[in-house]
């Protein structure tokens, strides 16, 4: 099982975003800073989720996946599967779409001091 921490970050709201993703595999970790532009923080958590599940992809293929994300909203979309907001909508399709080429995707809620790893990836990633 991988287990993925992942984080978005926005110098204002919206403004410049930042997605930040720590990977826990089998005693090695891996870490990734992805500048997203001009983003709003919720999105910027959404956007890094996607990017996650994309370097699983390449890396970890057929894996179950076991994402932590501080992010009440974005658990919570993915958790029910469905949203209201429009501007949510296309990312939560996006992530189904990524997540059902694994075995199993977990999703779960983690207080943001469990998370730190993830969000000073997201926070560098805004100064790239």
């Amino acid at each position: 099982m991988i287990e993925v921490y992942t984080d978005g970050a926005s110098s204002g709201n919206p403004g410049l975003s930042g997605a930040g993703i720590y990977i826990k595999t089998g005693g090695r970790t891996h870490e990734y800073s992805f500048p997203l532009g001009i983003l709003s923080n919720h999105e910027a958590e959404f956007h890094a989720v996607i990017k996650a599940l994309g370097i699983c992809r390449r890396h970890f293929p057929a894996e179950i996946l076991s994402f932590r994300s501080d992010s009440r909203v974005v658990v919570d979309v993915i958790e029910k599967g469905y949203t209201k907001n429009k501007t949510f909508l296309p990312l939560l399709e996006k992530i189904n779409e990524e997540a059902d080429h694994f075995p199993h995707f977990f999703i779960k809620w983690i207080p943001e001091k469990k998370n730190g790893n993830a969000d000073k990836l997201a926070r560098k990633a805004i100064h790239l």
